[in-house]
């Protein structure tokens, strides 16, 4: 379990980075996978899921989940939609108390997002695809309609490190044709390979955009016995990869 310093300072928010550590599911996906889109046992991952929902301190009907596409689609969860069980998107944003707000990963990043002046809190998914088009500014974009006048923080979690990320020119050339800037993210390591930052990519849109950032610098790929990659699970010719969450919830806040 993993948390950002920034978020813990506010009470009646919790928050936690979950590590594959301390569920129910067996082999490769050993323990606590929580991607309901693997091929892991239904009853583990509901286990697991029942889990995290009660060390967030809520009914797991409480815990709001994605069909993540690697899209910038962002739901606003509110009063009608609150009871819906999974939202096909890869960002949710609420006002709604006692909801906890959850992102499922295996290299991508996840992000949990707190607006501390309006009492909104938000998730994210954002791997290469996403975060290329636009999931991070769309999320915040919807955080200032809410409320344009905010003071927002994101933790940034665990996720693939810089030095495991080797990506094609094709892959580098997505990235350039966006902007010639995004250069700066990639170095090179050999030839027709380069070695892409993700995490500062993301972290530099969110400065960009007046967010308060927090990195819980955490290399996906290379900590095996913390996290699921599903890099590492293709190197290995595994079949298929857990995935670790992480959720954002808050309890009632009293009036300013």
């Amino acid at each position: 379990m993993f948390f950002s310093k920034k978020l813990k300072k506010f009470k009646n928010l919790n928050h936690c980075f979950f590590s594959r550590k301390s569920g129910f599911s067996k082999g490769f996906y050993k323990s606590l996978n929580c991607g309901q889109g693997s091929k892991d046992s239904k009853k583990n991952i509901d286990r697991n899921l029942n889990l995290v929902a009660k060390k967030m301190k809520v009914k797991k009907r409480k815990l709001a989940l994605m069909y993540q596409t690697h899209s910038n689609k962002v739901v606003i969860i509110n009063n009608r939609n609150k009871n819906f069980v999974k939202f096909k998107s890869d960002a949710l944003i609420t006002k709604v108390k006692g909801l906890a707000l959850g992102v499922v990963t295996a290299d991508c990043v996840p992000i949990i997002l707190f607006d501390s002046q309006n009492h909104i809190i938000g998730c994210i998914h954002a791997g290469w695809k996403g975060a290329l088009k636009g999931i991070i500014e769309n999320t915040i974009k919807k955080f200032k309609k809410l409320n344009s006048k905010n003071k927002i923080y994101a933790a940034i979690g665990p996720c693939i490190g810089n030095k495991s990320y080797e990506v094609d020119l094709s892959f580098y050339n997505k990235f350039l044709l966006k902007s010639k800037k995004n250069g700066i993210y990639f170095i090179n390591k050999k030839k027709n390979k380069k070695l892409f930052d993700l995490r500062k990519y993301v972290n530099d849109k969110l400065i960009k955009l007046n967010v308060i950032t927090d990195n819980i610098n955490r290399d996906t790929y290379r900590e095996k016995s913390n996290f699921f990659s599903y890099r590492r699970s293709r190197k290995l010719n595994q079949n298929d990869y857990g995935r670790c969450i992480s959720v954002i919830t808050m309890t009632k806040f009293s009036q300013n």
